[in-house]
């Protein structure tokens, strides 16, 4: 068997963690970096195989800064002939630029608080949220092969447009971010004043500012790139603690209460992850005879809140068409077999004993 390729194009923490996780599984990873000491450390870590880029690698990662994926991306469609995406946190821009179909965008939420190659770590991806933004009308056959390949790096995939992941991410990432730095700049601020209130810091406090320890110069590209819908949530989030400070200051705690329930109601709602097969199934679908339809099924699963646990695609003997083949949830078999249908496709299911 042909030993698979892959070039990674920045070797920061998210870079470097991508070589170590493709060499753990056997493919043959080729990087480069702007620094060349970098590139070198990277060699002599076993980060990867060599320094360069490999024309005919299967597929190529962009992880450089936010400011400079586009050109890279270009850079990497003109000097290889696979696949291209990116591990970027902000997509529109960047998908709107884009338009050449072995492109597909992408976004895993994984981090550390470490920076750089000492942070990188092979197991960064595994169990992690990968989403993709691919363009409209994006090969079954090449959205089939990024999928695979994250899949294969222990990730859980969430296709979403790319105006819509902005839109969420400025709500679930960037805003904890710039929140954990305002907190962590009035409590600095505090102890100036009060030496033993940053000894004072419990698991609360801790819990909530961890994020404000990453590496803060990706941030000045993310904020720029993603302004509006940063500047949106922004908004929310002042009105929200605008509230607060109003039920606070009028001492009403009937609405405290009714406040701080709903919180934990929705805390502990959060999605989780299918962790084992008991009480999952299987849905069959028929892949119709157009462009982007795979891409189509996970965009729908991820707006019907469907977590899927695993999924193939099964090609028929005839060749082009075929079938994806998901693991989903029992819970959310009814809401995902609707959805599919009132979309035109035709899923079949069947309990997994």
């Amino acid at each position: 068997m042909t030993q698979k390729r892959a070039n990674v194009f920045g070797l920061g923490l998210i870079g470097g963690s991508l070589g170590l996780a493709l060499i753990s599984r056997g493919w043959h990873v080729t990087g480069c970096d702007s620094v060349g000491d970098i590139e070198r450390q990277a060699l002599s870590l076993g980060i990867i195989h060599q320094i360069g880029v490999d024309r005919d690698a299967d597929i190529t990662f962009v992880a450089t800064p936010v400011s400079s994926i586009a050109e890279q991306v270009v850079r990497a469609l003109t000097e290889t002939t696979g696949l291209v995406t990116d591990v970027g946190g902000v997509k529109a821009h960047l998908v709107g630029q884009i338009n050449d179909p072995r492109f597909i965008g992408g976004h895993p939420m994984a981090g550390s608080e470490l920076i750089g190659l000492a942070g990188a770590d092979a197991k960064l991806f595994e169990s992690a949220v990968w989403v993709l933004t691919p363009s409209v009308g994006i090969s079954d056959s090449n959205f089939e092969q990024v999928a695979g390949v994250v899949t294969e790096l222990g990730s859980e995939i969430v296709v979403l447009d790319p105006q819509r992941h902005d839109q969420l991410v400025a709500i679930v990432s960037h805003l904890p971010h710039l929140t954990a730095a305002a907190l962590m700049g009035l409590a600095s601020e505090r102890s100036e004043e009060h030496v033993a209130v940053l000894r004072l810091a419990a698991g609360g406090f801790r819990d909530m500012t961890r994020v404000a320890s990453g590496h803060p110069a990706i941030w000045i590209d993310i904020c720029k790139e993603n302004r509006d819908a940063i500047v949106i949530a922004l908004d929310g989030l002042i009105d929200g603690l605008a509230h607060m400070k109003q039920i606070v200051e009028q001492g009403d705690s009937k609405e405290l209460m009714k406040r701080l329930q709903q919180s934990r109601i929705a805390r502990s709602n959060l999605p989780s992850r299918v962790r084992d097969l008991m009480d999952v199934v299987e849905v069959r679908v028929p892949i119709p005879d157009r462009s982007g339809a795979a891409a189509e099924i996970f965009t729908l699963a991820a707006e019907l809140g469907v977590n899927i646990a695993n999924f193939e695609v099964a090609h028929s003997v005839e060749g082009e068409r075929g079938v994806l083949v998901l693991v989903v949830e029992q819970s959310s078999q009814d809401v995902f077999r609707g959805g599919l249908i009132a979309r035109g496709f035709r899923p079949i299911l069947q309990q997994i004993s």
